[in-house]
């Protein structure tokens, strides 16, 4: 399992115990997803996640 699955999964089940139950709980299970899958994806190398929020290391 690479990375990016550990941390989307990581994401999702953190959310899945952060908020269980409802439309409500979905959207938090959604965005924590999106952000495990970010830094999955950081530590596998395919994004730079100082690019995406607009740091530069000069």
């Amino acid at each position: 399992m690479s990375s990016t699955h550990t941390g989307l999964l990581t994401g999702m089940v953190l959310g899945l115990a952060a908020a269980f139950g409802g439309f409500g709980a979905f959207l938090v299970v959604l965005v924590l997803g999106f952000f495990g899958l970010l830094v999955g994806l950081h530590l596998d190398g395919r994004i730079d996640l100082a690019q995406l929020v607009g740091r530069d290391r000069g």
